[in-house]
């Protein structure tokens, strides 16, 4: 429920009064005494759903957007006259769940901060997700995402694209291209420093830490979490529910990423930064298209029908440049998740090799573990060494077992890969 606060012109008073009385809504009239261009307040309450089709009959009726107006949540309204309003409005086409167009704009303007802030949280966050993933820490990941100011400009993009408020389109694609410069940059240089002054061991393998190695070879999975916090924060945002866990969804899609990619360059390997620079415009993308698509099929337009045609138009064209450049994106992540699978495969094909190669002729060897060392080929990486670790009993083993491992391992790879057999001596009592 809303109640609506409209200040009134001059010579429009019975105007609205009688358009109020002719849709059965109940109103309170109070003369405006400040000496401007008003005559009067009028204050009446509405489903949240009517909000929008009685602003834009009010405009039509001559009060122009200049005009005083507020719109806020009202806790109880008792009135037999709002109860069969409300039954009117939930009998109708319109979503009784869904906010008004003008309260919609106004809630992307609110959920975008001040520039200044908006690059002061920004840095922040990438730091701590930064120090996080060199932590391999995924609480310490996970409150980097809290603290991240994105879910504005994410969703702002989308809401001006649809309501023709290019004003607020341009001030969230704006915000969020400088807000990814920003966190891989603040990433970057908090690894360097990091880096150099031996904060983290000397020689760590950004590869061996996992919440690290998962960013920087992302797979096409990752288009599911970018694409499901866009449609999760338009429904948020446009049904009037909070959308701070739908922010965090959102981060979780763009400020990890970014700091890998900065743990990347400054760990002196730009390739591997790829993957995860990637992940990261992809991802900013799929949020603004399922946000586009989410607005439009919810419903939301133009209050001027004469930018109707426009708008639509416009929208249309957003949406087939983002899905031609997301579908682009997710070919090269495809690349990545099908390396990623043959490298499974061969990992399974060599422990069946092994198993099988002493199991006919060294039964009196176990297979204690076997481990594939990838390359460094970012983002497509494959099998470079296999680590093969045998218990044997004490003061045996065979030279020739590895030439043997290492012909049949390579009958399932695409380019040479050494093998290395260790021998662990195993006494049972």
């Amino acid at each position: 429920m809303r109640l609506v606060q409209l200040t009134v012109p001059t010579g429009k008073r019975q105007t609205i009064l009688e358009m109020l009385d002719d849709r059965g809504i109940d109103y309170v009239v109070t003369d405006e005494e400040s000496s401007r261009d008003y005559t009067a307040v009028v204050y009446f309450p509405l489903p949240a759903a009517a909000v929008e089709p009685i602003l834009d009959e009010v405009h039509e009726a001559g009060i122009d957007e200049d005009a005083y107006t507020v719109v806020v949540d009202a806790e109880t309204v008792v009135s037999r006259r709002f109860a069969e309003l409300k039954a009117e409005y939930e009998e109708s086409d319109v979503d009784s769940d869904r906010i008004s167009r003008q309260e919609l704009q106004a809630e992307a303007d609110e959920l975008t901060p001040t520039f200044e802030i908006f690059a002061t949280m920004t840095i922040i966050s990438a730091v701590v997700a930064t120090a996080g993933l060199l932590l391999d820490s995924p609480a310490v990941v996970v409150g980097s995402m809290v603290i991240a100011p994105l879910i504005g400009p994410a969703l702002g993009a989308s809401v001006g694209s649809v309501i023709d408020d290019e004003e607020l389109f341009r001030e969230s694609v704006t915000y969020q291209a400088v807000g990814i410069v920003l966190a891989i940059a603040a990433a970057a240089v908090f690894a360097w420093t990091v880096k150099t002054t031996n904060i983290v061991p000397p020689g760590l393998d950004i590869a061996a830490v996992d919440e690290i190695s998962e960013r920087l070879s992302p797979d096409l999975l990752s288009l599911v979490i970018a694409l499901g916090a866009g449609v999760a924060g338009i429904v948020s945002i446009a049904t009037g529910i909070s959308v701070a866990l739908v922010g965090v969804m959102i981060a979780a899609a763009l400020i990890p990423p970014a700091a890998a990619a900065g743990v990347a360059i400054a760990w002196g390997q730009p390739s591997a930064a790829i993957g995860s620079t990637v992940l990261v415009l992809v991802n900013v993308l799929s949020v603004n298209l399922a946000g586009l698509l989410t607005l439009w099929y919810v419903g939301y337009r133009p209050d001027n029908l004469f930018a109707l045609s426009e708008t639509e138009s416009r929208v249309r064209r957003r949406v087939i440049g983002l899905v031609v450049i997301v579908l682009i994106f997710a070919v090269f992540l495809g690349a990545i998740t099908y390396y990623s699978w043959e490298a499974g495969n061969f990992e399974k094909d060599a422990r069946q090799e092994v198993e099988l190669t002493l199991e006919e002729e060294y039964e009196q060897f176990q297979l204690l573990s076997l481990e594939v060392v990838m390359n460094d080929e970012y983002p497509f990486r494959g099998p470079e060494r296999v680590v093969v670790t045998i218990g044997v009993p004490p003061g045996e083993s065979d030279p020739d077992l590895a030439n043997v491992i290492h012909e049949r391992v390579n009958r399932h790879a695409d380019e040479p890969v050494a093998v290395e057999v260790r021998y662990v001596q195993v006494v049972e009592r």
